[in-house]
């Protein structure tokens, strides 16, 4: 598989990640200064999503300012936020070259969601303002809506293929929700009620399965305050747990993983349970 320069600066599959949770755990210079140095050299990563790229390291510097208050790392995310900004083109969307692959992606991890919500953490008022206007123009022209139903494709002019967090509504929603056009995003959320849990074949898990789909709803029922969501969501968080259940019992080992794994549904289930939509990680520690 070819992989993203620098390979080993991304949040989720590098060493970004690694080290932004080990400080957390235990506040430290040195710490502080291995990951300083893999925000910036990120910053002109061709993987320009969430996972490998500057979206995900820009996460990592917010979330570093927010805990320590140091100006270094405002300074890190600005640097990175204003070259990824400079690369989104007059569509809204970024081009990843991953994987040997150039794709211009909607979505959550590989996609314009997820970097714009990480692009939002730090903007000025005016320019968050701005940048979710126009990208919640970019997806009202990219729905693709049916019977008042609405989902997402993958890319632009594809249909849509899948109802995950990773790709399609649900992640849609849960890195939109807060400016998505209403109408849209309620026949988002009725297509995830309707559709219900994810199947055997991909299970309980937050990336690609029910977690998923429950935080999408917890998303709606924050920007609504309209309970029906909550309750849509509170039983997809259910039926995610009864899967996590059904895979033990049958002898399958547990998965100690956030976003393919157990803890991820635990995290839903407890946010469920609270009404809270913070999204782990993306939205907050």
């Amino acid at each position: 598989m070819q992989t993203p320069t620098p390979r080993d600066a991304g949040l989720l599959n590098g060493e970004a990640g690694i080290l932004l949770l080990a400080w957390s755990l235990a506040p430290d210079h040195d710490l502080a200064e291995a990951l300083l140095v893999r925000v910036r050299e990120n910053v002109a990563s061709e993987a320009e999503e969430l996972m490998w790229g500057a979206p995900g390291t820009l996460v990592a510097a917010a979330t570093m300012f927010d805990w320590t208050g140091d100006e270094r790392w405002r300074d890190a995310w600005h640097e990175s936020a204003e070259a990824l900004l400079a690369r989104r083109d007059g569509d809204g969307l970024w081009t990843q070259r991953l994987y040997g692959e150039e794709s211009r992606k909607l979505g959550s991890v590989h996609g314009a969601a997820g970097n714009v919500q990480a692009l939002t953490r730090l903007l000025e008022p005016e320019a968050r303002a701005t940048l979710e206007r126009e990208t919640a123009g970019m997806f009202a022209r990219t729905a693709v809506v049916e019977d008042g139903l609405a989902n997402w494709p993958d890319a632009p002019r594809r249909p849509p293929e899948f109802l995950r967090w990773c790709s399609g509504a649900p992640g849609i929603l849960a890195c939109a929700a807060g400016y998505l056009d209403e109408d849209l995003l309620l026949a988002a959320a009725r297509l995830v009620v309707e559709a219900g849990p994810h199947g055997k074949g991909v299970g309980p898990m937050f990336c690609c399965g029910t977690a998923g789909n429950a935080y999408a709803l917890l998303k709606v029922f924050e920007r609504t305050g309209d309970e029906r969501w909550l309750e849509h969501a509170r039983r997809l968080g259910v039926h995610a747990m009864e899967q996590v259940d059904r895979k033990r019992t049958s002898g399958a080992p547990p998965w100690h993983v956030l976003w393919q794994g157990d803890p991820g549904v635990a995290l839903v289930a407890a946010d469920c349970l609270e009404g809270r939509a913070a999204f782990p990680l993306l939205d907050g520690w």
